[in-house]
């Protein structure tokens, strides 16, 4: 049964909610969407903390983002939900988050592509970086366009991360596989290093998307998810000691050189 706006906007305060109780923004950060119909957008609004929301603070806005009904002014950043509708007729919904750990990947520079987890794999495939884009222009969006039609959740460089889906607890069920997938990311490498699953395990959870009722129209792509023979395509030589100016030591001697350098300042 489809839902009336009133429920659509306490979805959306839901979302927020949740959003901001997760940490995943701070102050009035992020930014929400509810395609209404093919004309009409139920979305956030700007200069409004998304754990503070209230019903009423929802604004409706064109297809063009001009504001025609709500009390509030429209985010500057509506112009990237309207390019994910339109580019995706298939979503219905638009969340824009800036989750730390999924962010700190951004702004390092890094997608989270590897095939780690069969979840990922079977759900979103990975989640590849968009280059960077001043927020609120066309600068922000431009870098996206060749990856919305074939991902459902980006990493955007040196800003944030936003998913989509087909309602807006799936788009926040998205957001929330992103930020729990960069946190594993992290502590494997941490532990030394994570090691992708071969690409024969890769095709197997791709083949098995419908089987675990999985819907999405998209698919794989070259190199994402990256698998271990991707990783082992790419590596790059191991110098020989000796072959270059770099100096390798190892744990142990660091830890001598560090403790006698100490001493020596008469720190210890």
């Amino acid at each position: 049964m489809q839902k009336t706006e009133r429920e659509l906007r306490e979805d959306i305060v839901q979302v927020g909610r949740l959003v901001f109780e997760k940490g995943w923004v701070a102050a009035n950060d992020g930014n929400i969407s509810i395609r209404l119909d093919e004309d009409r957008i139920l979305c956030t609004p700007t200069a409004t903390c998304k754990g503070m929301l209230h019903v009423d603070d929802l604004i409706i806005v064109d297809m063009q983002g001009n504001k025609i009904q709500g009390r509030k002014e429209r985010t500057s950043e509506i112009m990237m939900h309207l390019t994910i509708y339109n580019l995706r007729p298939d979503i219905k919904s638009v969340v824009h988050a800036h989750p730390p750990v999924a962010t700190g990947y951004a702004t390092a520079g890094r997608s989270l592509s590897l095939a780690l987890l069969p979840e990922v794999v079977i759900s979103m495939g990975c989640v590849p970086l968009a280059g960077y884009g001043l927020p609120g222009t066309d600068e922000l969006t431009d870098p996206m366009l060749p990856l919305i039609p074939k991902y459902d959740a980006l990493l955007m460089a040196n800003h944030g991360s936003v998913c989509y889906g087909k309602d807006v607890f799936q788009a926040y069920f998205r957001m929330e596989t992103v930020e729990h997938f960069a946190r594993i990311s992290l502590v494997a490498e941490l532990l030394g290093g994570p090691k992708a699953l071969p690409q024969v395990e890769v095709d197997k959870l791709l083949d098995s998307r419908s089987r675990y009722g999985v819907q999405t129209q998209v698919r794989a792509e070259p190199g994402c998810p990256v698998s271990m023979e991707d990783l082992m395509r790419h590596q790059a030589p191991v110098q020989p000691r000796g072959g270059s100016d770099k100096i390798e030591v190892t744990r142990e001697e660091l830890i001598a050189l560090v403790e006698e350098a100490i001493r020596a300042r008469g720190l210890a």
